[in-house]
């Protein structure tokens, strides 16, 4: 059985259930590569979307990683390295 990847979507609705939208953000462009902080979103609200990916999900997630994770596609990789076994295939 393969584990279900997180996505960019889920990023975006776990952001906006944990931290809301800033004025003049447009989530549904892509963001992938851009740094949090230009989308309105500060550690707080990382930390906040980290605790919210972990209860839906049931995974524990490194506060260090997350804290270094500066664009989106960087935090879907910490998240996506706990959802995935790490076996070899």
């Amino acid at each position: 059985m393969s584990a279900k990847l997180f996505t960019i979507d889920d990023l975006k609705r776990t952001l906006r259930e944990a931290a809301g939208v800033a004025e003049g953000v447009d989530l549904d462009a892509d963001i992938l590569d851009t740094e949090f902080d230009v989308i309105g979103y500060e550690s707080l609200a990382l930390l906040e979307t980290g605790s919210l990916i972990e209860r839906e999900y049931g995974i524990s997630l490194d506060e260090e990683a997350v804290g270094e994770a500066t664009t989106p596609r960087a935090f879907i990789e910490v998240v996506n390295a706990q959802l995935v076994p790490a076996t070899a295939a």
